[in-house]
């Protein structure tokens, strides 16, 4: 059997921990490979560190034809869904998953909006309904199991963290929380605190909260009345939105912009 390994897809999900490869390796050495590995023809879809094991091991296995696959974006929102639904996933991870995901159906609506008539009634049927249900941060954070504030730090670690911070909060060195927080920091400072530790990583998210804070307690000690400070809350709510809208747009016209170079 020809089976072939795509390094792009193998790594499109975060690989197991150390732990955890040799968790799943101890089990197939004493019960075997039980869950059959999934190919989209000969491409390997699902199952890339039990076929890396089955390998080294000589040990036997069975496989599953994806015949509904169309494309690679079939593919990736597949491999994303069964991710999801897994317990052993992080909120980190299920978060990222969650934004990657509304990431590709947005695109394909997007192409999909501009292809001629015909084309555009084979689109898959579905597709609308299941960006309807990921265009506001609520629902994503519903499909992630996650909190709409964990979404809103999540987006904020991918768009401003050092790597250096990533790789923390996806070791489990630092919360999403504390993440968030010192990716407000310049690039360096990051980095820097990245380097000396974990305890300094949460001493950095604890002075850029500390220091947001002081701006709040100096207001409340003036003279505004509630009233304002609702209104300001409601104002923040709103702008989060549109920044939601506006990146949910620019996708869309990336995606119309790659479209039309490839008809040119």
């Amino acid at each position: 059997m020809n089976i072939v390994v795509n390094e792009e897809l193998k790594a499109y999900i975060d690989p197991l921990s150390a732990d955890e490869h040799e968790a799943l390796e101890r089990s197939i050495l004493a019960e075997g490979c039980r869950d059959a590995l999934v190919l989209w023809g000969d491409l390997l879809v699902d199952g890339h560190n039990r076929y890396g094991i089955c390998q080294k091991h000589g040990v036997p296995f069975e496989t599953v034809q994806a015949k509904h696959f169309q494309s690679m974006d079939d593919v990736h929102l597949w491999m994303i869904d069964q991710h999801l639904g897994r317990r052993s996933v992080s909120d980190f991870q299920r978060g990222v998953l969650a934004l990657r995901k509304r990431e590709i159906v947005a695109a394909r609506r997007a192409k999909a909006a501009q292809s001629a008539a015909p084309a555009a009634e084979a689109a898959p049927a579905d597709d609308s309904a299941e960006q309807q249900a990921l265009a506001t941060r609520e629902a994503l954070a519903r499909a992630a199991r996650l909190s709409s504030t964990q979404v809103k730090q999540i987006e904020t670690i991918q768009q401003k963290a050092a790597p250096e911070v990533v790789a923390a909060v996806k070791a489990g060195e630092i919360s999403i929380n504390a993440a968030a927080a010192v990716a407000q920091l310049p690039a360096e400072e990051q980095v820097a605190a990245a380097a000396a530790g974990k305890d300094e990583l949460k001493q950095a998210a604890k002075r850029v909260r500390e220091s947001k804070k002081k701006p709040r307690e100096e207001t409340a000690e003036g003279s505004a009345p509630a009233a304002e400070t609702v209104d300001v809350a409601a104002l923040q709510q709103r702008v989060e939105t549109l920044e939601q809208e506006n990146g949910m747009l620019r996708q869309q016209i990336k995606a119309l912009q790659e479209m039309l170079q490839e008809k040119a």
